[in-house]
């Protein structure tokens, strides 16, 4: 069995679409596509398909992440191409990859997220990352399957910033100001999530967007904890196929 790995988006109003909504668009997009999926044995089969690191409904992303096992070898372009095609506008399928050696989700080790908060000053949002960035642990609460939980939001937390400039967002009045944040978030256990940390500035400064955020994950990799960067979790797996090395294609017709 083939193991096809594929970076996706998910924008505009799709954000607000949860996880189950998704993997059923991905199912029938694959049939859709006549891609050969594989099954699982027993009595109840289901397409080999897995996801890793999907973010919260809700929240946009430029870097989501899923794995298909094929019985058929596949042109990962044709695949890219083939899905992107029976999917709906704004779940669009960036790369597909032949997968190597070792797990995707091990590979996630943090994201990239830029929050727009429309109507926000940035001196008190400059003020409020400040403070949090210097404070030792930042303990916030959020309600889980198993009830509220208490955590730190700020360990997880490699870079937050507040860059340059103003942007026009759909929540945005005409001419009103519109603050940006940047961060970088470890994936930890629980999940450090970006509106943990907009509570965060909240508990340490008293800063609140005056409505809610729009969320986009831009990235999420390796993690070089160094500098904070992320690399592509793509890269192993385009090493192992280069030069030709790369299974059998073109068995797989497209439906």
């Amino acid at each position: 069995m083939q193991r096809l790995r594929v970076r996706y988006t998910k924008r505009g109003r799709l954000r607000f679409t949860s996880h189950r909504d998704i993997s059923r668009a991905v199912e029938r997009a694959v049939r859709r596509a006549g891609i050969p999926v594989a099954y699982s044995a027993g009595f109840s089969p289901h397409p080999k398909i897995s996801y890793a690191g999907a973010a919260p409904t809700g929240v946009a992303s430029e870097a989501e992440y899923l794995e298909i096992g094929v019985t058929t070898p596949c042109d990962p372009e044709r695949i890219r191409d083939d899905l992107d095609g029976s999917l709906p506008p704004g779940l669009d399928v960036i790369d597909v990859v032949e997968a190597g050696a070792g797990g995707l989700a091990d590979r996630l080790e943090a994201s990239e997220w830029e929050v727009r908060l429309p109507g926000a000053d940035r001196e008190p949002a400059e003020v409020a990352v400040e403070k949090f960035l210097a404070a030792g642990a930042v303990e916030v609460e959020r309600l889980t399957k198993k009830g509220p939980r208490r955590f730190d939001a700020r360990e997880a937390v490699l870079v937050l910033t507040v860059p340059e400039g103003t942007g026009r967002t759909a929540a945005q009045v005409p001419g009103e100001s519109c603050v940006i944040l940047r961060m970088v978030v470890r994936h930890v256990t629980p999940a450090v999530r970006p509106d943990d940390v907009l509570t965060g500035l909240r508990l340490v400064a008293d800063f609140a967007p005056p409505v809610p955020p729009e969320v986009t994950r831009l990235a999420q990799g390796p993690l070089d904890a160094s500098t904070g960067a992320l690399a592509d979790p793509f890269d192993l797996d385009r090493e192992t196929t280069r030069g030709g090395e790369a299974g059998p294609a073109g068995e797989y017709v497209a439906g």
